[in-house]
């Protein structure tokens, strides 16, 4: 059973740093693409950034340049570090992996709070 358990959330000041953390169990780091969600509320979920097992990254537009995905595939962890923290990053953030190959398969976890104010 593939279970993502994210870890680092919680509260910072604007311009401040947090650092989350997702380790997957249940699968290996091959042929998947591993990526942060977002959810604000009252709004959809959306793409943070994403990297493939291959290190191959992608960043949604209002994160460039301040946030960083990386993954350890050993591991089978997944980090995002978020430097900059704007009250517009304030969300419930989601671990995902998506296996690309068949059995093709996509994974959450239980989402976990970031909260930026002053």
């Amino acid at each position: 059973q593939v279970q993502l358990v994210e870890s680092g959330g919680g509260l910072a000041q604007p311009g401040g740093s947090l650092r989350l953390s997702c380790a997957a169990s249940g699968i290996r780091f091959s042929a998947t693409v591993m990526g942060w969600y977002r959810q604000a509320p009252g709004k959809q979920r959306e793409l943070v950034a994403t990297i493939t097992s291959g290190g191959t990254t992608n960043y949604a537009d209002s994160v460039k340049g301040r946030f960083t995905i990386s993954a350890n595939n050993a591991k089978a962890t997944v980090d995002l570090q978020m430097n900059s923290l704007k009250s517009e990053d304030t969300a419930v953030y989601y671990c995902n992996v998506r296996r690309i190959v068949t059995p093709v398969s996509n994974y959450w976890g239980q989402g976990i709070r970031v909260t930026v104010s002053s």
